[in-house]
């Protein structure tokens, strides 16, 4: 698993890990827990152009159908297989097998701090 407190957040409750120009990404355990069971994915290739705040994939639950915002601009090196597998990766694991996708990006936007993320989500 991940140490969350070294990751960065979006309001719209993605995850970052940055690794030099690569970004894993993935959605956080408020937003899974919120979600409830993960029922399916849908991720984009690799080779996909992303743009911050824009559209990237789909997560739907037996509670409802959620959107996946990229919180970079950048390009799909690689989506999670096993997450489009075994969707339910998303709820145990949402910052290890749970990842979604990572990208090549050139510069990060403002994104905030584990603490900012928590203080948002009331925690």
């Amino acid at each position: 698993m991940t140490d969350a407190t070294d990751l960065l957040y979006t309001e719209e409750h993605e995850w970052v890990k940055v690794d030099g120009d690569t970004v894993t990404i993935g959605i956080t355990d408020y937003a899974a827990e919120k979600l409830g069971d993960v029922v399916y994915v849908d991720l984009p290739a690799a080779g996909t152009a992303i743009a911050a705040g824009k559209v990237v994939g789909e997560i739907e639950s037996t509670k409802s159908v959620g959107e996946l915002y990229s919180p970079i601009d950048g390009e799909v090196v690689e989506a999670n297989q096993a997450v489009v597998d075994a969707p339910e990766l998303v709820n145990s694991d949402p910052f290890g097998e749970g990842w979604l996708i990572k990208a090549t990006t050139a510069s990060l936007p403002k994104l905030l701090s584990h603490d900012e993320y928590r203080a948002l989500v009331g925690e």
